[in-house]
């Protein structure tokens, strides 16, 4: 019985080769003057089928800008790509650490980005939006409160 495949499987062995291909096409490129060929569409979609996965686990499923972490992801790959080495036996492994290291970058700025947000409404004297009448809004003070800490929420 054959096992059926997920969709985000990535075969090594023709990842390796389509690496290795497109590698001589950029050396035969480099050697006659001309400009560096473009990535084919089959190691394009290997990035993204690694960035999307690896955005399915559990330390990185639960953001809401998973979308620019499988960006930033695919974005690294390409710039990377001539680091590779061909004579390695596992693509994969490499173009996954590539994607994995983005997405922390991206984590890091995010969260970046919410101490600057969360700084600029404190100092502005906004966060006394938070504390308004629960009877003109509806909410309870809790969910209130519960907003205004996670404004709040410091990264360290």
């Amino acid at each position: 019985m054959v096992k059926k495949r997920s969709e985000h499987y990535v075969s090594n062995k023709d990842f390796l080769q389509a690496l290795i291909d497109y590698r001589k096409q950029v050396d035969l490129a480099k050697d006659s003057g001309k400009p560096k060929p473009k990535i084919p569409n089959y190691i394009g979609d290997c990035f993204l089928k690694i960035a999307t996965h690896l955005s399915y686990k559990p330390n990185f499923v639960n953001y809401i800008f998973k979308e620019d972490m499988i960006s930033d992801g695919i974005e690294n790959c390409v710039q990377y790509i001539d680091n590779f080495d061909v004579s390695r036996p596992n693509p994969f492994a490499y173009f996954t650490q590539v994607i994995y290291y983005a997405f922390l970058r991206r984590i890091s700025k995010e969260k970046r980005q919410l101490e600057i947000k969360s700084k600029i409404i404190h100092r502005s004297g906004f966060d006394e939006v938070f504390t308004a009448d629960s009877s003109d809004v509806g909410y309870s003070y809790g969910d209130m409160n519960g907003i205004k800490d996670s404004v709040n929420y410091k990264f360290y």
